[in-house]
């Protein structure tokens, strides 16, 4: 199992600050749309408009980090946005103390940890691909994944405990202090990083912002998967605040129904990205990737068809365990063969491109979905994102390209 091999006490420090961060976040999870509900008492619209312009505007100030990204050491880059996430997060509590709260603090804080979570992606990905060989990246990326579903199976349902007995901002302090330990193991990691070496101009030129999107789209590779993932990643976000309304609205789901049936699949998801490794081993990268991008656009037309009482309940947990599961396998497998796919010296851009366009589209689809539901019923918007869902996998590279073809064409291009 990848969990076996050991990849050094450096990658161990940076696996145990990912680990902390996404424990937190678990336990953050939805924090903000409580806050919003039971303490600024607003209504749907804004919860909804909290989410999408949050993700929206964080991608729109992201884009110039990708390049000023990849010219700088990257640990003193993921360190500066682990503490700017924790300062900004701690922004709320304060407020809150103070009587001071306002939906104006929780956007601007929602746009700062959205787009520092892009800065911090990218420069995570670059100093991976610098920190591990090519042959164990996999099972780098198999470990993230797996403590990412882990998180998301222990978090919430503590975070929504610990709202119970402490407080609506107690999960707010618990993410922000996440990333506040964050910073300190990726400091301890220790080591000396030597600066990037910048080609060109020595300042940031306009070209540079897009020099991460040329790279996706002119790779005969990334340019399909870019496509695919930004697509299935959107409808599947779009239809999430949908299935709320539907399942503890019209169906009479109660809360704990909702979280059982959307907590308990993601143990797919760990088990998927423990299983990434052995499958690529035995039936290769492309293949793999291939079928579980197949297979993860086959679950979610399913949920359209749950119905009331118990049968929905396990119709849920079984259609999201085959989703997470597809997803827990893919995702590991995606970001190595990105990484392989990429130069080094355009790791942090591609990056930074591919977080920013995919959170862009989750925010516009969210709101497009939601004024589909507006006009349909919102079973019938789950159902056309689930039919779209299938016709995704034709976007999914037919062909496997040679790592060292990129690194070549890369070179070509400098």
């Amino acid at each position: 199992m990848a969990g076996r091999r050991a990849l050094g006490r450096r990658f161990g420090w940076l696996w145990a600050a990912y680990a902390v961060s996404s424990y937190g976040t678990g336990l953050g999870f939805g924090a903000f749309s409580v806050l919003t509900v039971l303490v600024l008492h607003s209504g749907p619209t804004q919860v909804a408009a909290l989410s999408a312009a949050g993700r929206a505007v964080g991608a729109v100030v992201a884009v110039p980090l990708g390049p000023w990204v990849e010219f700088r050491r990257k640990r003193p880059v993921m360190v500066a946005m682990d503490l700017t996430r924790f300062a900004a997060l701690m922004s709320v509590p304060a407020a809150f103390a103070l009587g001071l709260l306002t939906f104006a603090q929780l956007l601007v804080v929602s746009v700062v940890v959205a787009a520092a979570n892009i800065a911090f992606n990218a420069a995570g990905g670059a100093y991976l691909k610098a920190l591990v060989p090519p042959e164990d990246l996999l099972v780098a990326n198999g470990r993230f994944e797996s403590t990412m579903w882990s998180a998301t199976v222990v978090g919430p349902p503590l975070g929504g405990a610990a709202i119970g007995m402490f407080g609506p901002v107690t999960t707010v302090v618990a993410d922000a202090v996440s990333y506040l330990l964050s910073a300190l193991g990726i400091r301890a990691i220790g080591g000396r990083e030597p600066r990037p070496a910048r080609t060109g101009a020595p300042r940031l030129r306009a070209g540079d912002l897009l020099e991460g999107w040329r790279h996706i789209l002119t790779h005969p590779a990334l340019r399909p998967l870019f496509l695919n993932t930004i697509v299935v990643n959107g409808l599947i976000m779009a239809s999430e605040p949908l299935l709320a309304v539907l399942l503890l609205g019209r169906l009479g789901f109660t809360p704990w129904q909702y979280g059982l049936a959307f907590a308990a699949p993601c143990v797919g998801g760990l088990v998927g990205s423990r299983l990434a490794r052995r499958l690529v081993a035995r039936f290769g990268q492309h293949k793999v990737m291939l079928t579980a991008g197949v297979l993860r656009a086959c679950w979610p037309v399913g949920l359209a068809f749950v119905r009331p009482g118990v049968p929905g309940i396990v119709l849920v947990i079984a259609v999201q365990l085959g989703l997470v599961t597809c997803i827990g396998v893919f995702n590991p497998v995606l970001a190595t063969y990105r990484l392989d796919h990429t130069g080094p010296d355009r790791v942090a851009r591609t990056l930074a491109a591919w977080s920013v366009s995919s959170s862009a589209a989750i925010a516009a689809l969210t709101a497009l979905w939601g004024l589909l539901a507006a006009v349909t019923g919102a079973r019938t918007a789950i159902a056309v994102a689930g039919i779209l869902l299938l016709v995704t996998p034709l976007l999914l590279p037919r062909r496997e390209s040679a790592p060292g073809t990129a690194r070549k064409r890369a070179a070509t291009l400098t």
